[in-house]
């Protein structure tokens, strides 16, 4: 019989340890809950990193993966597919892209990043200017924009010049973007850096000091993108076109998936045939899985629901008055629970006891990306769970405001 403690142990003898011990086994999920080898239910508002949008077992999403892997499951890039078109049409209306813009399939963030560096470097230019805190993957080129340095010490150097500026600061970013630069790469909430948002005003300064200087803006949609925070792209709520912008996490609802779009003619025409590729990118399987999602954001209305549902949640959050409870900042269902203290690690191993998941997404800060189906009543859960878990956990100053 599978236990999860059984399974643990045996993973630490086969998988290579890049992640650490896992902290579950799960086995199941329905709606917005997860069970895991013991039978124990768990409130999911993590949906794998922003990925299962539509949450566990979504009737929606079964059927597209079920008729896709009776019909055709992969053709190669030799091939195109009906799903492969209807997708890439779809994802460049939403986007309101204009003519001749065009989108390229892959298969993660990572990838999508990689294909971006490629065409801001075919531009002849070798700069590129990303912003401290920023995550945008763990491939080489992808990693070389990731500011971390636990994560880019070990690999560099990286054969990309990369230029880091402070997150929001115009003055910096306009003093640093020349005539030299290629792309300025820029995330509209930096999610792995506890989830803050761009301040306002700073992607219309990316996009204007970009115009300036003919450097690309590539705008990193893969945690953002895809109705998260309540508009189909974070980056619509800012009023800016990109040049480029990188897709993942969400858009297939769990089927491994990643896309890049090109806007206009000139920047769509910077790779050309032979220059990227991809095996599995754009098969038909996630192509159905994605179109199944985007269909489903928007006949349930999920983004009006990942704006109540978020608002809702910042509000009750911050309503109970816990001392240990410093700030909820984000949009939509992208939030993070700003901690008194670093302790989010505990935190977080007292929640899970609880039943509810969430991500220590900083020693101070912990991370909600739930499923954009989470109702009012469920997001109240974790409001309801948390009190008694941060008064064993944290040591905050002071008492009960």
């Amino acid at each position: 019989m599978t236990t999860s403690q059984g399974t643990l142990d045996r993973s630490q003898e086969v998988l290579l340890g890049v992640f650490g011990r896992p902290r579950l086994t799960l086995v199941r999920g329905a709606g917005c809950h997860v069970w895991d080898a013991d039978g124990r239910r768990y409130l999911d508002l993590l949906a794998g990193i922003a990925v299962s949008s539509l949450g566990h077992g979504h009737p929606a999403l079964v059927a597209a993966i079920e008729r896709a892997a009776r019909e055709l499951v992969h053709v190669s890039n030799f091939f195109v597919t009906p799903d492969q078109v209807r997708l890439g049409e779809r994802l460049l209306t939403l986007a309101q892209a204009p003519a001749g813009s065009r989108v390229f399939l892959c298969n993660s963030g990572t990838e999508a990043v990689e294909a971006a560096l490629k065409v801001a470097l075919r531009t002849g230019r070798r700069r590129v200017v990303a912003m401290e805190g920023a995550f945008h993957g763990r491939t080489l080129g992808a990693l070389a924009l990731t500011h971390r340095v636990a994560y880019r010490e070990p690999f560099v150097p990286f054969g990309v010049d990369v230029t880091f500026v402070p997150f929001g600061d115009e003055a910096a970013l306009r003093a640093t973007v020349d005539d030299t630069v290629a792309a300025v790469v820029v995330e509209p909430i930096q999610g792995e850096a506890g989830v803050l948002p761009a301040p306002p005003g700073f992607l219309r300064a990316v996009r204007e000091t970009c115009s300036a200087t003919d450097a690309l803006m590539i705008v990193d949609e893969i945690q953002t993108g895809v109705g998260r925070t309540g508009r189909w792209f974070a980056h619509q709520a800012h009023g800016v076109q990109p040049d480029v912008m990188t897709l993942a996490k969400g858009l297939a609802g769990g089927v491994p998936i990643g896309a890049v779009l090109t806007y206009g003619d000139a920047v769509s025409g910077l790779l050309g045939a032979g220059q990227h590729g991809t095996t599995f990118g754009g098969n038909p399987l996630a192509c159905a899985a994605a179109l199944a999602v985007l269909d489903t954001v928007a006949g349930e209305d999920l983004l009006a629901r990942a704006t109540a549902t978020g608002d809702h949640l910042g509000r009750a959050l911050l309503g109970l008055g816990h001392p240990a409870v410093t700030e909820v900042r984000g949009v939509g269902l992208l939030r993070a629970v700003g901690l008194a203290d670093e302790r989010s690690t505990e935190v977080t191993a007292g929640l899970q006891g609880a039943g509810v998941i969430v991500n220590p997404v900083r020693p101070d800060a912990l991370r909600l990306a739930p499923p954009l189906i989470l109702t009012t009543d469920q997001a109240d859960e974790l409001v309801l769970a948390l009190p008694p878990v941060l008064d064993q956990t944290t040591a905050f100053q002071g008492g009960p405001r």
